[in-house]
């Protein structure tokens, strides 16, 4: 099982200065995550992505987090 609080921490430690929402959506291997990042700039979608998941590459190979609903985007 993993945190809310341990999602965030990977996600930052990989993309720092970013804005990372994390919200259970079954049990607590389900998960939307939301991240906003300026490091997203230029980048596609695909891009954003995969960055994100390479922050969380352990966690979803070992089903830790099950599921993973994500969304991303650059600041305003």
């Amino acid at each position: 099982m993993i945190t809310k609080s341990e999602v965030i921490n990977l996600i930052t430690q990989k993309l720092p200065h970013s804005k990372v929402t994390v919200e259970n959506l079954k049990g607590n291997d389900h998960l939307q995550v939301t991240v906003i990042s300026s490091e997203f700039n230029g980048l596609s979608l695909v891009k954003q992505h995969q960055l994100v998941y390479s922050a969380l590459k352990e966690e979803l190979a070992s089903e830790a987090i099950h599921a993973l609903a994500l969304k991303t985007g650059t600041p305003n």
